[in-house]
């Protein structure tokens, strides 16, 4: 689904979404289609949401975004550093 229609489906929510397909160029990932996976009132439920279905699927490529948004790009960043597992 393309992020027009998610918005106008889901208008002034949070959604999870998961990217199914996305292309990256000079460190920015543009989601092409997408996924809705859940939508939420409100920021505290949607990050919640995000991370029980991270947890569940690590390899998933997961995003919260609010529909007022017009685009949905976003810059990737690179974590080098030592994770603790829990």
């Amino acid at each position: 689904m393309k992020w027009e229609e998610i918005a106008e489906l889901h208008p002034s929510r949070f959604v999870l979404v998961e990217a199914i397909k996305a292309s990256s160029s000079n460190r920015v990932r543009s989601l092409e289609d997408m996924a809705v996976i859940q939508d939420y009132d409100n920021p505290q439920e949607a990050w919640s949401g995000y991370k029980h279905f991270h947890k569940l699927y690590p390899s998933r490529e997961l995003y919260v975004f609010h529909t007022s948004r017009t685009d949905v790009e976003v810059v990737e960043e690179f974590f080098s550093g030592v994770r603790q597992r829990s």
